[in-house]
């Protein structure tokens, strides 16, 4: 059994190497025989568009990390951008195709014709722009929880996720998020993993950890998988020096909260949410929070009594149609979810792996209300 697991493993490792190379033969042949140019600037457009896919190997393999900060962030920008526009061409060349086999459209629209060839970009580079318009408005959501537990006072949370801060979110951006955190004068700040994107380098670099100082309120967080890609130990002396209260398949009291941090499901012997409630046991009669990045499993929470769990990583796909994926993937992929007594929240991210695009969704922060049950 332990055979075959490896055996899939390494056919679905090479189906994702496979797929792209695909993608991009494909969309070559057709802008080689769509854009009226001569042969070598189409060759060059072609080569172009083959080196900037090629370049989210030099973000994978660390590359990028030995190069100078300002090539490293335009490697890192055009590779994984390249990533979507790629997705998108196939998608409208597939369409053509298909229009095109069922006598829709004409063969010379897509042979050599300037207007196609137009129409063509004008609608990609309308579509990104909006994306990155879109990604670069951050969306306040709000959420009342009410509890009958013991509350002193009424709490105000701010939870986030999906940080990914690096080489494509700096240190300003970073700022602008701390900005809007303590405008909201929250009594918790509350992250839900992946704070760190690939490298460290760029947070060290740029001292981000300063601006996680600023934050004022108590912050807490949990290891998302990309913390694991980064280098677990020094992402962890991160968190220390950015004043950040990670808690790893542990818990903490603070006031009338009894907040509970698991390990990344990247990790196979993270312990198990009843082990932890169990840990968490003088606790009891606290409203329990649960930070978990990846949401699986959502009826464990249930189960274990957890009043409210804040997950992360999907993204919701972070553009259209992946967001058809991970809405068929998972129990709850973004937004507000309820299991009998349990209350969750699936957030889309306020940051973003790879391009900064957000095509049919958000980036967003959650500003939630802790309340009393008048029952």
């Amino acid at each position: 059994m332990a055979g075959f697991m490896h055996g899939m493993k390494y056919m679905w490792m090479l189906i994702f190497m496979v797929l792209p190379l695909v993608a991009l033969a494909y969309v070559g042949w057709h802008v080689w025989t769509l854009v009226p140019l001569p042969r070598i600037w189409r060759g060059a457009i072609i080569a172009f568009g083959v080196a900037s896919f090629l370049m989210i190997f030099l973000n994978l393999g660390h590359v990028i990390d030995r190069m100078p900060m300002w090539l490293a962030r335009w490697c890192y920008d055009i590779g994984n951008s390249s990533i979507f526009v790629l997705m998108y061409m196939v998608i409208i060349f597939l369409v053509l195709d298909l229009c095109r086999l069922l006598h829709l459209l004409r063969p010379e629209w897509l042979h050599q014709n300037f207007y196609a060839t137009a129409i063509i970009t004008g609608g990609l580079f309308v579509v990104f722009l909006a994306g990155n318009i879109i990604y670069n408005n951050k969306v306040r959501e709000t959420l009342t929880l009410t509890t009958q537990k013991p509350l002193s006072k009424p709490l105000k949370l701010v939870m986030m996720s999906d940080l990914h801060l690096g080489y494509h979110n700096p240190k300003k951006e970073l700022h602008r998020w701390v900005e809007m955190i303590n405008s909201e004068q929250p009594d918790y700040v509350f992250i839900a993993g992946d704070i760190i994107d690939m490298s460290l380098r760029p947070l060290v670099e740029e001292n981000m950890a300063e601006e996680f100082r600023r934050i004022k309120a108590p912050v807490y967080a949990c290891l998302g998988n990309h913390e694991y890609y980064s280098g677990r130990p020094e992402a962890l002396l991160f968190y220390r020096d950015a004043g950040i209260r990670l808690l790893r398949d542990t818990c903490e009291v603070s006031g009338d909260l009894c907040i509970i941090g698991r390990d990344d499901r990247t990790n196979p012997h993270r312990k198990s949410l009843d082990e932890l409630v169990a840990e968490a046991k003088p606790a009891t009669g606290k409203y329990t929070i649960v930070l978990d990045h990846q949401p699986y499993l959502l009826e464990e929470a249930e189960q274990a009594g957890i009043d409210f769990q804040l997950s992360g990583h999907t993204h919701r796909g972070q553009v259209w149609p992946i967001s058809w994926i991970t809405d068929a993937l998972y129990e709850c992929s973004f937004g507000e979810h309820q299991r009998g007594n349990t209350r969750y929240y699936v957030s889309s991210g306020i940051g973003i792996w790879g391009g900064k695009f957000r095509i049919g969704t958000q980036s967003e922060y959650v500003c939630a209300t802790l309340v009393k049950s008048e029952e």
